[in-house]
């Protein structure tokens, strides 16, 4: 065991993730930091229990040799969740605290909507947790905030220009956006040369350019129809979902209908993730598409004169958060969007510092939001495509319950009792579900990596059900698979998974695959992650056909595709449990996220902001006004 991990003591039954928490103390964060010789040069304190990492750090350690890279996904999920973040969590306590490898968890921040909602927090579960989880669910070191505060920035930016270009002519907008200094003279500012680049005119002078010039360059001509720029912020609100803004007296009849989305969603969230540098982050945010003008032409952020002021807002935000274990094995937080409506993956850059500070030999293990059908396959096709990285291996969590559900069990619902057909032996629903299992190991086998899976045991599961999961993947091909129990015994509970990851890493010979080539139509990807869901064929609505043809015609066919669809089935239908295969997969409308880098079709009825429940999450969570401790955090 590595200086900073610590032993469990671990009881039965298995109390309450909040309680378990709260009896184990966290190390000081920099004891953490030093067990991966970090110095203190190279990150910022935030409390005795966070920090965060500074990106210079890679100055230092870029020519080192990265570590084993391992990605966690899992099947199609129920609404419960299959412990997935948990089986991250609890590989690497088993890896760092029992296995004495160099190792850091990589996963995502967790939005508030569902740590008020439904699902509750996202810091693993029973003895694999993050810590503290408290600090880990709520504010981390606010970088959602910041995410909320930039986006709504450029949303106000936006409907403000709309605003003073309805009432100014082109002479007094110039006059207005380049105005006169004490002397009379006129200058553009830094980020106006990046407009005037963009419309061809290489004059560094206000005072040269034509009237023609002037007015190109001060009318952005923003069709208010075609803005796509939506508010957020980081709660589950079902009655933002369709709202009108500008019906105050002094904005002059400028209404219009638009949403709010969740906060996680916001492609500022997508750009953190997948940027590399602060400089690309820079160049990212600046070319994000809010619209279109009515000339049909992209309008971006740095079009508007916001993408600096984006980024200032955003600069802490770059630098991952380091956190621990329960059994003190090091954790960077970065990042967190959504793997149904948006990427699905923590961030590039985390990854990168902790591939180089575990070393040859070493592991990082990161997490793929949702079942591999969403997650794994963006993050294969998105994320290592803009990374240049590839995983040695891939892990599967199943789950007897679930497995159960896509065979043909009763409905599982969040909040309700499960039915006994879930807690008592059935093997034959778990051999019928494990078509879905098969289906996952052969889509992320396709990418050239060693798939293990990880069989999430839990209390109610017979042997004989688990070894029935064991058997099914190892005949469809996967490396290894292995029974765990790291929600019960923490690290210990996950050993034999941590062995047979390092072989798969080991024995990794394959180059890494992508499901489909950058330089075909964007139909044509749309399509061949269609196939990897079983649909015959698909169907694009009229406004998917529009938008499609639009994005063609602006040149922005050589981007990867990142389907917004339903966790809950390979297919468009959360209904249609198991393998379905044979159906028509309909794609609804069709955005971009340009300055993140991919175009994201949304299938059937996928919603951008969630709601709360008859009974959220909040009605258990409080504070004990004696120790200042939270309370009731699942």
């Amino acid at each position: 065991m590595g200086k900073t991990t610590r032993k469990l003591e671990v009881v039965s039954p298995v109390p309450a993730d909040i309680d378990i928490a709260n009896s184990v103390q966290p190390l000081h964060i920099s004891e953490i930091a030093q067990e991966l010789n970090l110095s203190s040069q190279h990150y910022d304190l935030y409390g005795k229990y966070k920090a965060k990492v500074l990106l210079s750090v890679l100055d230092e350690v870029g020519g080192k040799e990265d570590g084993y890279y391992v990605v966690v996904g899992g099947i199609t999920p129920t609404p419960l969740g299959e412990g997935k973040s948990t089986t991250t969590v609890g590989l690497c306590q088993a890896l760092g605290a029992f296995l004495d490898k160099k190792v850091v968890t990589c996963v995502r921040q967790p939005s508030q909507g569902p740590t008020f909602g439904i699902k509750g927090g996202a810091a693993g579960g029973g003895y694999s947790q993050v810590i503290p989880m408290d600090e880990f669910n709520l504010h981390l070191t606010g970088d959602i905030h910041a995410i909320t505060a930039a986006n709504n920035l450029l949303a106000a930016a936006i409907d403000t220009r709309i605003f003073h270009e309805s009432t100014q002519s082109d002479k007094a907008l110039f006059n207005r956006l380049c105005p006169p200094n004490k002397e009379g003279k006129r200058k553009f500012c830094d980020i106006m040369f990046r407009r005037l680049k963009k419309l061809g005119i290489d004059k560094t002078a206000p005072e040269d350019l034509t009237p023609e010039e002037s007015s190109k360059f001060a009318r952005l001509d923003i069709d208010p129809a075609s803005v796509t720029w939506r508010r957020v912020m980081d709660v589950n609100d079902r009655f933002l979902r369709k709202i009108t803004i500008g019906q105050g007296p002094e904005e002059k009849g400028m209404v219009r209908e638009t949403a709010f989305d969740i906060s996680v969603a916001s492609e500022i969230m997508a750009v953190l993730a997948l940027t590399t540098s602060l400089a690309d982050m820079r160049e990212r945010l600046g070319k994000m598409v809010v619209g279109n003008s009515k000339a049909g032409d992209p309008v971006t952020a740095d079009d508007l004169g916001v993408g600096g002021a984006l980024t200032v807002l955003m600069k802490d935000a770059i630098n991952p958060t380091l956190m621990q274990t329960l059994e003190g094995t090091p954790v960077l937080v970065h990042a967190g969007p959504f793997a149904n409506i948006a990427h699905g993956n923590s961030s590039i850059v985390a990854d990168k510092i902790a591939l180089k500070l575990v070393g040859p030999g070493g592991f990082v293990v990161t997490e793929a939001g949702f079942g591999s059908d969403i997650g794994t396959e963006k993050f294969m096709n998105i994320k290592c495509r803009y990374s240049g990285l590839k995983p040695q291996c891939a892990v599967i969590v199943a789950t007897v319950r679930a497995l159960k559900m896509h065979g043909g069990g009763p409905q599982v619902t969040a909040g309700r009792p499960l039915d006994k057909a879930y807690v008592t032996e059935n093997l034959g629903l778990v051999e019928a579900g494990c078509v879905n299992l098969t289906r996952h190991i052969s889509n992320t086998k396709a990418y050239g990596v060693n798939v293990v899976v990880a069989v999430n045991a839990f209390s109610t599961d017979t042997e004989a059900e688990l070894n029935a999961v064991k058997n099914a993947a190892l005949a469809a091909g996967a490396f290894d698979s292995v029974i765990c129990t790291h929600h019960a015994h923490g690290g210990k509970g996950a050993v034999d998974l941590g062995i047979a990851v390092q072989k798969a890493c080991e024995n990794a010979t394959q180059s890494l695959k992508f499901l489909y080539p950058l330089d075909i139509g964007i139909k044509d990807k749309i399509e061949a992650i269609a196939k990897s869901y079983g649909a015959d064929g698909v169907e694009y609505s009229e406004e998917a056909e529009k938008q499609i043809e639009m994005y063609t015609k602006q040149g922005f066919t050589n981007l990867p595709i990142c389907m917004a669809k339903t966790q809950y089935s390979f297919s468009h239908d959360a209904g249609k449990k198991g393998a379905p295969s044979g159906f028509i997969l309909p794609i609804r409308d069709v955005r971009a996220s340009i300055g993140a880098g991919f175009i994201y079709p949304l299938v059937g009825t996928m919603s951008t902001m969630p709601g709360l429940p008859t009974r959220p999450c909040f009605y258990e969570i409080d504070i004990d006004t004696s120790t200042g401790k939270v309370i009731g955090l699942s």
